[in-house]
């Protein structure tokens, strides 16, 4: 939430600055995301009149007006504002004065017309970030020569609040103010907000058909109202101070008295309502036209508000198209309810929306509130549009409201809880400044709640308002003493650390993505894939659990790419999510992706792309730090994701433990991506398990080593090759490499030339040429009948 710093001193004004303040509500709990000022600096910008206005001579398009900016002489200007008129009042920057982009104001000729300053917009003073049509016009009532900056109390902060799910009662300039009031011992000032007395009779009807979803529904008939009025300015810069844009001033109070008190409220469009007003849960098939032109279809557990023809509103979310308030309506019903916090949490949510009603109903809102609210917001319509209001209808169902809740609070406990004994009496205060009633008793307090402090329930909850009213930082530091046996560690095991550093080491970053995406991101890349469907998502694009690391990992280089970082190599591990929620297995994995060019750019650097060999060299770097390199194995395989033909299933101990490949052009095409990446994914618990290092003698005897070239044909495997030579080469082999792969002249077509280097050497004795030559001869015999392959001469 944010909220203008001068606003909230209105209610409560302690003797701190801005910073003090956001440091102060972030100790208590209410973590300020951010400062910022509510507008650009500028200076020599002053209130003045339009005198005069004229078209010039030489331009359809300009015309040539005189101001008065308080200096004593009229002052010519040039304004191109299709607004611009006679009698008003305007922001006027002076010759000398300098706006937002250090934009100087000099003395100008305009088509040959002597200009002397700028009548400004609000998007030239850095009010609005879109570019303003026409000229900011401010109220007759401003004063001609004031400072214009200090007229709009610029001089403001915009603090924005992230607040805990709990702590809905801080949704609102009265809740953000009791806080400050209770950690400054101060008195909180808000509006006095009287019963508007009825000057009509007009009620329309209500019935609640849903009582446990909406305890409480009021409304009231205000006749006579004049939309087409400007919304105040100074409720406009509240406004727009809290990021709210204005709309028309019916809407504006209601959204203004959602920002001050914390109560949502909703106004229809009288004359667009028929029979009376129920509040239900949707039919079936029952469809609805949303105010952002959206049409949803309803679901049974939606709760609505409905008149005789069908539903007119979202309950606690968003009103409809049909019957919202427009430039025609003369007669308004409004709204102030209690919704309960399970009837709307989720809802917007599950329909794709997000409004700030929603985001109040669904942590809480004072069921006490409504009637204040709505008798605030009545007020405020009166005043600037006009009007005559009938009495307030309203209906409630008392056993379906929030009971007031007791609880006991024992001094042991507290003590124990806190490490500190705290006086009786500061405890009391603390309890009472937080507006709850306190009755001491003799080992403790008896506490009741009051109706906004609905995540006050137990015990631990009142600890927790003492400490962070008390102050963190006030209470001691213990450390905590056992007697603790020590785990024995897993010699053979490598932990996530190591290979996290080994991915570092090869010039990797760490990517944390989420554990859910996109349905139809993991339809294209596994669309054999089932995973569980989040019931309560955080976004469509973010619904259900990912069945591999490859989506986030293909996103997070969708980031990078559209940031202009074109050399990318991140891994990730994480867990995997297989089947469905009666039969699920989550499988912790680690994850890798590069892309771009081989080595960093330099003016040594050659400028390859990366390929899959390059990966696969990572990748076995990984493998070998386990010391059980010989347990791995590439086979060639088929993936949804991956290129045919560039793509290795991962073999440990024979037991498939993951893939790598090249990702498939035609998923890069469905993805918008233009650049070739290679991918690898590999269970953690494989890689994880290693041995444990022995030593071994090293030999006093030469090595022997022979080279072999064999023509085989294009699609034999080298691990074939591999394999087989390794099998008759007798317990004597040390090593066996491959060197070179070579096709092209003298390989007849269809073949390639694989040329092995292996070694032999002995613990005990010298091998003499008879034993090597008689081993070569079985290989290059085992090597011809099993895969077809010749020596080359």
């Amino acid at each position: 939430m944010k909220f203008s710093e001068q606003w909230l001193r209105d209610w409560v004004a302690p003797q701190l600055d801005t910073q003090a303040i956001a440091d102060q509500i972030t100790m208590a709990g209410l973590e300020v995301d951010a400062i910022e000022a509510v507008a650009s600096s500028f200076s020599g910008v002053v209130v003045a009149e339009v005198l005069t206005k004229e078209k010039h001579p030489d331009a359809d398009k300009l015309n040539v007006c005189t101001v008065n900016d308080g200096t004593g002489e009229p002052v010519q200007v040039v304004c191109g504002a299709p607004n611009v008129d006679v009698g008003q009042k305007i922001p006027f920057a002076q010759v000398g004065g300098v706006l937002p982009g250090d934009f100087k104001i000099k003395k100008a000729k305009l088509r040959g017309v002597e200009s002397r300053g700028m009548i400004c917009s609000a998007s030239e003073l850095g009010l609005e970030e879109e570019t303003s049509p026409g000229i900011f016009v401010l109220p007759t009532s401003a004063p001609v020569g004031e400072s214009f900056r200090e007229y709009m109390q610029l001089d403001d902060m915009t603090i924005e609040v992230d607040l805990t799910p709990n702590r809905g009662d801080c949704l609102s300039i009265k809740g953000l103010a009791r806080e400050v009031g209770v950690l400054n011992r101060l008195p909180v000032n808000g509006p006095d907000i009287a019963a508007v007395d009825a000057s009509i009779d007009d009620i329309f009807s209500v019935c609640i058909e849903a009582p446990e979803q909406c305890p409480r529904y009021l409304g009231r008939i205000i006749k006579g109202v004049d939309v087409s009025v400007d919304t105040p300015l100074w409720m406009v810069e509240r406004l727009r101070r809290s990021g709210v844009r204005s709309i028309d001033p019916v809407v504006d109070v209601t959204n203004y008295v959602m920002l001050e008190l914390g109560q949502p409220l909703h106004a229809f469009d009288r004359d667009n309502l028929h029979g009376g007003i129920t509040v239900r849960l949707a039919r079936n098939e029952e469809r609805l036209t949303l105010l952002d032109g959206q049409e949803v279809a309803l679901r049974p557990e939606t709760l609505v508000i409905a008149d005789d023809k069908g539903p007119l509103a979202m309950a606690g979310v968003m009103g409809g198209e049909n019957s919202g308030v427009n430039e025609k309506t003369d007669t308004i019903f409004l709204e102030s309810a209690y919704f309960t916090p399970l009837a709307i949490a989720g809802q917007a949510r599950s329909y794709g929306l997000h409004t700030d009603a929603s985001h109040r109903f669904e942590r809480g809102v004072d069921p006490a509130l409504a009637s204040v609210a709505i008798e605030r917001a009545t007020h405020l319509l009166l005043e600037i549009c006009g009007g005559q209001a009938g009495p307030v209808n309203e209906l409630s169902s008392s056993e379906h409201l929030p009971a007031p809740c007791n609880i006991v609070l024992r001094e042991a406990r507290l003590e124990s809880a806190l490490s500190k004994r705290l006086p009786t009496e500061d405890v009391t205060d603390i309890l009472q400044r937080l507006g709850l009633a306190v009755d001491k008793q003799v080992d403790g307090w008896s506490v009741t709640a009051p109706s906004w402090r609905f995540d006050v329930a137990i015990e631990e909850d009142l600890i927790e308002e003492i400490a962070r009213v008390h102050g963190y930082n006030n209470l001691p530091v213990r450390r905590p003493s056992a007697r603790l046996a020590l785990r024995s560690a897993n010699e053979a095991g490598l932990t996530q650390a190591q290979l996290r550093n080994q991915m570092v080491a090869r010039g990797f970053q760490e990517a944390i993505t989420y554990s859910f995406v996109a349905p139809d991101l993991q339809a294209t890349m596994l669309p054999d894939a089932a995973s569980p469907v989040l019931a309560n998502p955080i976004s469509s694009d973010l619904s259900v659990m990912r069945a591999s690391l490859f989506p986030g990992l293909v996103r997070a280089l969708e980031h990078n790419l559209n940031r202009q970082q074109t050399r990318v190599r991140l891994f990730e591990t994480g867990l995997v999510f297989n089947g469905h929620l009666d039969n699920l297995s989550q499988i912790p994995m680690m994850g890798a992706l590069v892309c771009g060019s081989r080595e960093a750019e330099g003016w040594s650097g050659a400028k390859a792309q990366v390929d899959f060999y390059d990966l696969k060299g990572d990748l076995e770097s990984l493998l070998a730090l386990g010391g059980a390199i010989d347990a791995w194995r590439f086979e060639p395989g088929e993936h949804p994701s991956l290129h045919p033909g560039q793509t290795a299933k991962l073999l440990h101990y024979d037991k498939p433990a993951g893939w790598i490949g090249t990702l498939h052009p035609q998923v890069r095409a469905k993805l918008g991506l233009k650049v070739d990446a290679v991918m690898f994914e590999v269970r953690l618990d494989a890689l994880s398990e290693g041995v444990i290092p022995a030593f071994e003698p090293l030999s006093r005897y030469p090595e022997v080593r022979r080279d072999l070239a064999f023509t085989v044909k294009a699609e034999t495997p080298v691990q074939a090759l591999l394999d087989c030579a390794k099998a008759q080469a007798g317990d004597c082999l040390k090593d066996i490499k491959l060197f070179d792969v070579y096709a092209g002249k003298g390989v007849a077509d269809g073949c390639k030339s694989i040329a092995l280097g292996l070694t032999w050497q002995h613990a005990s004795r010298t091998l003499n040429d008879d034993e090597i030559n008689l081993l070569v001869d079985t290989i290059v015999l085992e090597l011809r009948a099993e895969l077809c392959a010749e020596l080359r001469g």
